[in-house]
């Protein structure tokens, strides 16, 4: 692995350069969401199978990440993590563009799966660097300041792609070349970290060893925290609709409010993992998820839906930074990049599986109020299995400082 021979200290620069880096992977989704029943209406006539391709154009993506995030982590611990995030933003902009020029459909979806390989490389990357170039609360602050860029840059790129695709179901493709103008930026202001330097430090702080029990606790929490969250946004417009709510315009006030919701919830965790600490915030954020869910279920009014979706959104924006800088403290410098690969897959495996979960559990309740009334069940449990962490760890620290401070 290639490394550095010198000390640098990483400051605003690169901060940008991986926020923006880090957005890449939410736009990859949310940019073309919108062209999904145009493109629908170009291929159904000419391909029997358009229902299941043509959603897998869009969704595959995610599938590709979850299945190559570990893949790519191993690369970004063999040959360096700088040289990986730059070929990955110029496959990126390249396949990501692609789909513009093509006429057949598995053509598109081949080359979308292989768009969300790049785009595996591009998280697993930014993430690892991150770890890499800051410590204790900077790597917290950046930690946040990630998960706040993705939700605004996700959030602008929303509504620019849905605007494009007004014309044509290729425009929005058009912008994926927009990062090619980072990568002059990555290749300058980036660096590879020394790997020795990093292990030296760790050695003297205590700290070269992987914490492997934090990193399971950490991998499970994001799978099902996502598996939990993305129930409102799939599920969220049926419910709608069983309500009588049948504007395009409403239910997509819905998702934009739910959007919003979790950038508060990325916006307040500095706050909550002060004031309930790590596992406590596990505890608030399961039991807001929970409350979300029931209330998705239970509400009679459009109202009482958007109440709950703020709720459920909060819960989903404090997750991602919860689970993400506990894994990120329990790796050492060369398996950094294997561990953020596999937080990665277990990140989008959550998502891509939640719908399946959702309809097993609607086979077991009988319907989808059942099903969901099930999850929100689960997360309470768990909920409670972190409670009981907590109480532990607030018990132990208790008694660590009346041992210190005894003659």
């Amino acid at each position: 692995m290639t490394t550095t021979s010198v000390d640098r200290q990483a400051g605003a620069r690169e901060g940008a350069v991986l926020l923006l880096g880090s957005s890449l992977t939410i736009v990859g989704s949310v940019m073309v969401t919108s062209v999904l029943p145009k493109m629908m209406a170009e291929f159904a006539p000419t391909n029997p199978h358009a229902e299941l391709w043509v959603p897998l154009a869009i969704t595959g993506p995610a599938l590709a990440i979850a299945l190559f995030a570990p893949l790519a982590g191993w690369l970004a611990d063999r040959f360096g993590r700088k040289q990986m995030l730059i070929v990955a933003t110029l496959l990126y902009s390249v396949l990501g563009a692609l789909p513009s020029q093509l006429d057949a459909l598995m053509g598109i979806v081949g080359v979308r799966l292989l768009f969300g390989v790049a785009e595996a490389m591009i998280m697993t990357g930014c993430s690892t660097l991150i770890a890499d170039y800051w410590r204790g609360e900077q790597r917290m602050r950046y930690v946040n300041r990630q998960v706040v860029t993705i939700g605004l840059v996700g959030a602008a790129f929303f509504v620019i792609g849905g605007m494009l695709g007004e014309s044509s179901w290729r425009a929005p493709f058009y912008l994926y070349l927009l990062p090619l103008a980072l990568v002059p930026f990555m290749a300058r202001v980036l660096w590879e970290p020394s790997v020795e330097r990093q292990e030296a430090h760790d050695h003297e702080q205590g700290e070269d060893r992987v914490a492997v029990g934090t990193l399971i606790a950490g991998y499970l929490l994001i799978g099902l925290g996502m598996v939990m969250s993305f129930v409102v946004p799939i599920q969220a417009p049926v419910i709608l609709v069983g309500l009588g709510v049948t504007s395009s315009t409403l239910i997509g006030l819905a998702t934009g409010l739910g959007l919003l919701a979790t950038l508060l919830g990325a916006l307040l965790w500095p706050w909550a993992r002060r004031t309930f600490g790590s596992h406590g915030c596990n505890v608030l954020l399961l039991i807001l998820l929970a409350i979300g869910l029931v209330g998705l279920v239970e509400a009679q009014r459009y109202s009482t839906v958007m109440l709950a979706i703020t709720v459920h959104g909060i819960g989903a924006g404090l997750l991602v930074p919860n689970a993400m800088a506990p894994v990120m403290n329990a790796l050492t410098p060369k398996t950094r990049g294997r561990g953020m690969g596999f937080f990665t897959g277990f990140l989008y495996i959550g998502q891509f599986v939640s719908p399946l979960v959702v309809g097993l559990a609607a086979g077991i309740a009988g319907d989808l109020s059942g099903a969901i009334l099930i999850l929100a069940a689960v997360s309470v449990i768990y909920a409670v299995g972190w409670g009981s962490a907590a109480f532990r760890e607030r018990r132990l620290l208790g008694v660590a400082r009346q041992d210190s401070s005894s003659p």
